[in-house]
């Protein structure tokens, strides 16, 4: 899927920064943007119209108050239908941390306020308890919910099946948050492909030329759309063979990673994790090709 579309705030040096991409079928106007969020009005296939808005708050205490009284400040009208995302910089309760300094409530009185304020509330977040890590281990390890999906009563009124999923952190501090607003629907049948993948496995070629060549018991008419059939067949057979165990592996690594990722670590297990994630970076560089071939024709 192509993203045609995009918007950016620069960063600040080597800190902060926000970048948009949206499909064409999407359409989305830029209200506002400024150093810590990008304000849209969103529209899709036909739905009604909403707002969100993509944050990557402060992470110094000074700047916080400003912050969170300014996107206080964006819905002027109660009945707009409005969605916040992204990065809060903000431990709001003690069990939303691990490690380092002590919680203070102070640094999230300005959260609280803007919750009350724009009558928003948090969404839950299924998959984990802490969006970001400081990737150390044992006794300087830190986890804390940083990230996070705020909504108000109408937005949620007109996606009521949204849910919100934490995934893996591979190459991030930050777990990666994914936001559906409907459940998906059964994928529908897939047509024939011819992977470029593929061409990396030796075997590939003689799978091609061994069922093109048994391809007997056609007439001459149909003798073409014949072979195409039998080696579309064995080659799916094969890919299912030869690429489905990667699948698997890689769901495999991903679980284990999440997992760890849920508790502060020991120093061995700090070393597991970094052998992990190399492991699925190795599986994943070596499936490159195949993806850069779907982003141009899917």
């Amino acid at each position: 899927m192509e993203m045609e579309n995009s918007f950016y705030v620069d960063p600040l040096g080597i800190a902060g920064g926000l970048a948009l991409w949206w499909i064409k079928e999407v359409n989305i106007t830029i209200l506002n943007a400024e150093n810590n969020f990008i304000d849209a009005e969103i529209a899709y296939n036909g739905e009604e119209v909403w707002f969100a808005t993509f944050i990557y708050g402060p992470p110094y205490v000074e700047d916080k108050q400003v912050f969170w009284d300014k996107l206080s400040t964006l819905r002027s009208n109660p009945s707009d239908k409005w969605c916040i995302i992204g990065d809060s910089n903000i431990v709001a309760r003690q069990d939303e941390k691990i490690g380092g300094a002590s919680f203070e409530f102070s640094q999230a009185r300005w959260f609280f306020e803007f919750l009350e304020k724009s009558s928003v509330l948090e969404l839950p977040i299924k998959g984990g308890n802490f969006t970001w890590s400081n990737l150390r281990s044992e006794g300087d390890s830190i986890l804390e919910k940083l990230d996070r999906i705020l909504a108000n009563i109408g937005w949620s009124t007109l996606f009521p099946k949204a849910i919100s999923i934490l995934d893996v952190a591979i190459a991030s501090c930050h777990s990666p948050i994914f936001l559906l607003l409907q459940v998906l629907n059964k994928k529908s049948k897939k047509t024939f492909k011819f992977e470029s993948k593929w061409l990396l496995k030796e075997d590939c070629s003689l799978n091609i030329n061994e069922s093109w060549n048994s391809s007997e018991g056609f007439s001459l008419r149909k003798a073409f759309g014949g072979k195409l059939n039998k080696t579309r067949t064995k080659l799916i057979k094969w890919s299912r063979m030869k690429f489905g165990k990667t699948k698997k592996l890689v769901d495999e690594l991903l679980n284990k990673i999440k997992e760890m990722q849920g508790h502060p670590l020991t120093k061995k297990e700090t070393l597991e994790l970094k052998s992990l994630k190399k492991e699925v970076d190795k599986i994943w560089e070596s499936e490159e090709r195949h993806w850069h071939q779907r982003a141009r024709t899917d």
